[in-house]
């Protein structure tokens, strides 16, 4: 086997890794490109996880028969360089673009995804599409919203109760103050050997009255008898 055979193979070889790898690639015509202009272009898309290098038609063909990328064969006419995706297919439609405009030698011919063909207005429109980061972002703003506006709402909750609180005292004339705790006043404990003169009056008092009230008691509940024959003769005769 020669060295031309040799450096097919292993190109063919390399088609069919790169095929297995990912089901997204986009070709590219670079007639009329520098070998400067397609290495910055190739760096620029090793950046957004995309594989570009120059490649025969023939040896294309060969390796992409039967496979999910079959469809570019219909792309491959001129001088073709092919930039097999593994990140996002619109960031690099967007990089060709742009890159497309400052060197018009580059053309964007077609592609593929996921085994749909792409054509140039297909890529066109994936290249006006936000970045799949822009996406995301954008998507995390809007699951992040309710959830803002939840805590934000949760927050509010006891602030406005106690603002309600507080305009409810209010109008009922404001806090009421609490009355002054009275003050319990301990005497001092009598000397021994000392009699109180006060409290013994008073115990005489009462006891006078309670006598006065038992004779009224007794003389209620004492019957009236009748007079007996000794009074009756002690009483002068009419």
């Amino acid at each position: 086997m020669n060295k031309l055979r040799t450096a097919k193979v292993a190109t063919v070889d390399e088609l069919k890794a790169k095929v297995d790898a990912t089901s997204t690639a986009v070709v590219t015509e670079y007639r009329g490109m520098t070998v400067a202009e397609i290495s910055t272009l190739r760096r620029q898309l090793r950046t957004l996880d995309a594989d570009y290098k120059v490649f025969k038609n023939t040896l294309v063909r060969r390796a992409i028969a039967g496979t999910s990328v079959e469809l570019l064969s219909e792309f491959l006419e001129g001088p073709t360089a092919i930039a097999f995706v593994n990140g996002d297919v619109s960031a690099v439609a967007k990089a060709l673009r742009d890159f497309a405009k400052a060197t018009p030698t580059l053309v964007v011919k077609g592609g593929v995804l996921d085994g749909k063909a792409l054509s140039r207005q297909d890529l066109a429109a994936l290249a006006d599409l936000p970045s799949r980061n822009a996406l995301l972002a954008s998507l995390l703003g809007l699951l992040s919203s309710p959830l803002t506006s939840m805590a934000g709402l949760l927050k509010a909750i006891p602030q406005n109760f106690a603002y309600g609180l507080s305009a409810l005292i209010d109008s009922k004339g404001g806090v009421i103050a609490a009355p002054a705790p009275v003050e319990i006043v301990e005497t001092a404990a009598t000397p021994a050997g000392v009699e109180e003169a006060a409290p013994a009056a008073s115990d005489d008092a009462a006891t006078v009255v309670a006598d006065v009230a038992v004779e009224a008691l007794v003389a209620e509940a004492e019957p009236d008898t009748p007079a007996t024959s000794e009074d009756a003769a002690s009483e002068p005769a009419n």
